[in-house]
């Protein structure tokens, strides 16, 4: 069992339960799933910046991503539409505590003038969004092979109802939020 997992089951599941007085264990708000995107706009020039985004993005998450398409055309941009434009993965169970485990406590504090992340970031219904402005700050991203530098979302999707149960699952799973 992940750390994390074991942290959640054992002390932030039981606050949870206290704090917001449920009465059944299962009304208790988790993570449900972790979902990363990568935009690559260059795909409409260069087919092989989408590549090795997914290359990445496979390094990252450890699951094989899936490429999204543009779903409507826009002249500007010489976009047509159902043309390649980034990837995104879905994370669930194991893989989603460990990368998330990963996130609050190595990647996060590699970013510069890092000062925690924004509590103004959630949705109204209990999910989280983060950008991210480089790939480098993971571990498993080789500085030396990247050409270029990508930035990607990272939705934390919680079955919380509210924000504030949201900010609070999340606070005591250990997320670094500013002051």
């Amino acid at each position: 069992m992940n750390r994390l997992m074991q942290k959640y089951q054992e002390t932030v599941k039981p606050s949870l339960i206290k704090e917001y007085g449920y009465t059944s264990p299962m009304q208790a708000p988790k993570l449900e799933k972790i979902v990363i995107n990568f935009g690559v706009g260059d795909a409409i020039a260069d087919p092989k910046a989408l590549e090795e985004a997914v290359e990445e993005l496979t390094i990252i998450s450890g699951q094989k991503p899936v490429i999204t398409k543009a779903k409507k055309s826009i002249a500007n941009f010489k976009l047509r539409e159902g043309m390649a434009i980034g990837c995104k993965v879905t994370l669930r169970g194991e893989r989603m505590y460990e990368f998330f485990d990963k996130l609050v406590n190595i990647s996060l504090p590699r970013v510069r003038d890092f000062r925690g992340v924004s509590t103004t970031a959630f949705d109204g219904r209990g999910n989280y969004t983060l950008g991210v402005r480089e790939q480098l700050i993971f571990p498993e991203i080789n500085f030396d092979k990247v050409n270029k530098v990508r930035g990607m979302d990272i939705v934390i999707v919680t079955t919380a109802r509210t924000n504030q149960e949201a900010f609070t699952l999340l606070k005591e799973m250990g997320m670094p939020f500013a002051k």
